[in-house]
Order: structure tokens, then sequence, then C-alpha cells
């Protein structure tokens, strides 16, 4: 069985580049995209690298890729996959956007990555109607507890918590699966408050741009 697990943010997530380090080289470009079935083995390969998240089949992620796309996100720089999402609108509430797993490469050198892909595949949703967003979280992932408390409150959003799986209905071992919800959101947005985009780029010189991805 998977477990929804929620973004992993690495020491580069928390630590902004002094001047001396964004001078001695240029800055790294993080493009957002739709993934592709052909993206499933890199995202594989990613998931099977970072401790604390469930590794699911190749096959799981190459066909999430073809019915999901529109609701997962890749974060690529210069070509290579360092950064992944995945969700899905609930059957049964659509109006709900549940995040499944979601990760980072440790050396991928972009401050707060794995916070920006989040936010910008939940915003992503609420410009298409969701006004919910949920994920699981164990009750020790203080960081990401903070992410999602931190959009909930850039939202002027609640954040609901309930035990959605208790341990005993999983694998030896597991915790619990606590449900965090957050909402209700408000409708699309106007202006300057858009919602970040497929091809939407980020740096670590400069912030949030809009920008095609090139073949």
């Amino acid at each position: 069985m998977t477990t929804s697990t929620a973004p992993q943010p690495t020491a580069q997530d928390t630590a902004q580049p002094t001047a001396q380090d964004t001078a001695a080289e240029p800055a790294r470009r993080a493009v957002f995209r739709e993934p592709r079935p052909e993206d499933g083995f890199a995202v594989w390969e990613l998931v099977k690298n970072t401790p604390g998240l469930d590794t699911n089949s190749p096959y799981s992620y190459v066909l999430w890729f073809r019915d999901f796309a529109d609701c997962s996100l890749l974060a690529t720089v210069n070509g290579e996959i360092v950064g992944f999402l995945t969700g899905y609108r609930r059957p049964d509430e659509p109006e709900t956007y549940f995040v499944w797993q979601t990760a980072v490469s440790p050396r991928h050198g972009i401050p707060f990555l794995g916070v920006r892909l989040f936010e910008a595949a939940a915003e992503r949703q609420r410009e298409r109607g969701a006004r919910y967003v949920e994920a699981t979280v164990s009750a020790d992932n203080k960081a990401i507890l903070m992410v999602l408390k931190q959009y909930a409150r850039k939202r002027s959003a609640e954040v609901a918590e309930r035990v959605l799986f208790p341990a005993a209905w999983l694998s030896d071992g597991h915790h619990d699966e606590v449900l965090h919800r957050i909402g209700p959101l408000s409708g699309p947005s106007t202006g300057t408050d858009a919602a970040p985009n497929t091809g939407t780029s980020t740096s670590t010189g400069t912030g949030t741009h809009p920008e095609k991805e090139k073949a």
C-alpha cells in the first residue's frame, strides 16, 4: 500500500544564498511543468533515493502521469528532474485537491524549491476551482507542517486535522496517517495574485517569473 508523503524540505530549502554565493556562479533556474508518462522512471528513481518515501513501481508513476498529469508538477533544472509532486482531485469531492507524494533532490541548488513546488501546485488547482487542499503528514514532520500552515495563512484558510488511516490498517511499524485539510480557499484570483502555471520558473537570484519551458 502506498501512503501520501508531503514535501521534504532540505537544508537548501531553508538557507538563503549569500551575495558571495550568487556572484560566484550563475543563478540556477528551475522550471515547473506538467509531467509526461516518459518522466515516470526518472521520478521513480528520485523516490527510491528519498528516505521516508514509499517506493511504488515505475509503472505506477508512468500511469499516474498519463491520467493525472494536470494535477501533478515537476521541477527541472537544465532539463533534469530535480523535484516532483503528485496529486489528484477527489472523485467524490472534486473541490478537494489531495497531495499524494512530493520530493526534491538534495542537490538541486534552489532555495525553498520544495515549498515553491507545493505552493505552485496548490495554486494551480485553486485557480481551477479547488477549495480545499489535503495531505497526510506524520506528527514528527515539523517542516512540512509549517509549509501547510504557511500556505493556509497566505490564503486566510483554516487547517483541520484528523486521523485518516490508523496505523493498524497499514504495515507493521507504520504510523497513523494524519489528514491535514486546508480551506476553504478563495476563488480564482485576478491580476497580480494569479497562480503560477505550467512553465513557471524560479531561480536562486530572483523570485518567480512566468516562463515557458523550451523544447
